[in-house]
């Protein structure tokens, strides 16, 4: 494994994955040509944080990178998707994501509602057929994976009980598992297709893997919760302070601000302490716990 830190091959990474999606997302001008501009549209800019998770880990695992385009890929635009469909008026009603207009603002509202649908559609249809080093029980355990995650029993679960929680407080207990389904479930997912990549993931890679995934995952969100009442909305290229605007039960709300904090620092140590079976090859993924752990937006 190269030896120098995760952290030089990072924008190297990004690049890998911008290329990808331009290579699966319809060329311009394909008909319908302003549904697949919007498509476009919708997954420019982020961090990239899913697509960094899966080559980090790719990395640990030592796998070729071009195993792994496809995952990292599908993870983007289901992300993209996911982003496109919360901002709708209907759902939490943000004019700005990424430090631009959200997509419904820049075409309209049922542009936005079909760039979501297509994105979704996309990328199950990357994951069926892009990856030559991945063979075809590799691929349908991914599918399988991915879908559930970004279902029902994941991602748009959490989304559900979100919106369904408005208005009223939870417990830490609630609050806990709806953000486990709403972001944990697809970051989880990104070291999971990673394992499924592999022909040598044993049961103790696997473990520390997904323990790495949950623990990232919830960390990750009290750590936004924090920057929604802390950050400014050009920092975090998204209106700030809507959580306390709608009346949200947050990690901040419920603990209390300092407490929080501490919450997250405590879940991005174990995080670091999951690793410890893979010893140095670890770095990868400890860089990005802190990297994430530092992060301002």
């Amino acid at each position: 494994m190269n030896i120098t830190s995760f952290g030089s091959r990072v924008e190297a990474y990004r690049q890998r994955v911008e290329a990808a999606l331009d290579r699966c997302i319809p060329a311009p001008g394909t008909y319908p040509a302003r549904l697949h501009e919007a498509m476009r549209y919708s997954t420019q800019g982020g961090k990239r944080l899913r697509a960094l998770l899966v080559y980090a880990a790719g990395e640990v695992l030592a796998l070729d990178p071009e195993a792994l385009d496809a995952p990292a890929c599908a993870l983007e635009l289901i992300h993209a998707y996911s982003l496109v469909h919360d901002d709708l008026p209907s759902m939490d009603d943000d004019d700005l994501r990424r430090g631009r207009p959200t997509t419904h603002k820049q075409y309209d509202e049922a542009t936005a509602i079909l760039v979501g649908d297509g994105l979704q559609a996309l990328a199950f249809a990357v994951l069926a057929r892009e990856g030559q080093h991945l063979v075809a029980a590799q691929r349908l355990q991914m599918i399988s994976t991915l879908a559930r995650a970004s279902g029902s029993c994941g991602m748009v679960g959490g989304q559900a009980v979100d919106l369904e929680s408005e208005q009223r407080s939870l417990t830490l207990a609630e609050l806990e598992c709806l953000h486990m389904h709403k972001t944990g479930a697809l970051i989880l997912a990104s070291l999971m297709l990673v394992t499924q990549a592999s022909a040598f993931a044993d049961a103790g890679w696997f473990n520390a893997l997904e323990r790495y995934g949950r623990l990232i995952g919830l960390a990750y969100q009290i750590q936004d919760d924090v920057l929604d009442i802390e950050g400014s909305s050009a920092d975090l290229g998204k209106t700030a302070g809507k959580d306390v605007a709608a009346h949200k039960s947050t990690y901040p709300s419920l603990m209390g601000l300092d407490p929080a904090k501490r919450r997250a620092a405590q879940l991005f140590d174990e995080a670091r302490t999951a690793l410890a079976v893979f010893g140095d090859r670890a770095e990868p993924l400890v860089w990005l716990a802190d990297h994430i752990q530092g992060r301002k937006h």
